[in-house]
């Protein structure tokens, strides 16, 4: 059994929650893309191959693997709500095109390392933080 599959049933147990086959389904079917995917994009895919899982499962197991650590939700200022895989997944920012939609990922040790020193100058203990820049990719520049 994968990692992932072995932290979800945790979590669900915690919550006194059954673990139906719809939702392994669902978590199968979510871990196969590394895509960021809304739960419109998800049900679509899910859809191919379980026909007989609806939406609202879909949108309900999204909510319980983010809130197990297993995706995160994440906005991109369009107003779709997405889902990226976070467990087993490196810590990145977004560099977010206002005009296309298209987003990079980025990471930087010199930005983790500015958002450590502040976090340490003002005693504070960060939980999750992330960096979003909007702003014009190459291609819609030109």
């Amino acid at each position: 059994m994968r990692k992932e599959f072995e932290i979800f049933d945790e979590f669900i147990k915690s919550k006194a929650l059954r673990h139906t086959p719809q939702r392994g389904k669902i978590l199968d079917v979510f871990l196969s893309t590394e895509r960021h995917v809304s739960v419109d994009d998800l049900y679509k895919l899910v859809k191919k191959e379980y026909p007989d899982i609806g939406y609202t499962t879909v949108y309900r197991t999204m909510k319980l693997l983010s809130e197990s650590g297993l995706c995160e939700e994440i906005d991109f200022g369009d107003g779709i709500e997405r889902f990226e895989h976070k467990y087993g997944h490196e810590h990145h920012d977004h560099l977010i095109c206002i005009k296309c939609g298209r987003f990079i990922e980025a990471s930087n040790p010199r930005i983790e390392k500015i958002q450590d020193t502040l976090a340490e100058k003002y005693s504070f203990t960060p939980v999750k933080h992330k960096l979003d820049i909007f702003g014009i990719c190459k291609r819609c520049s030109m």
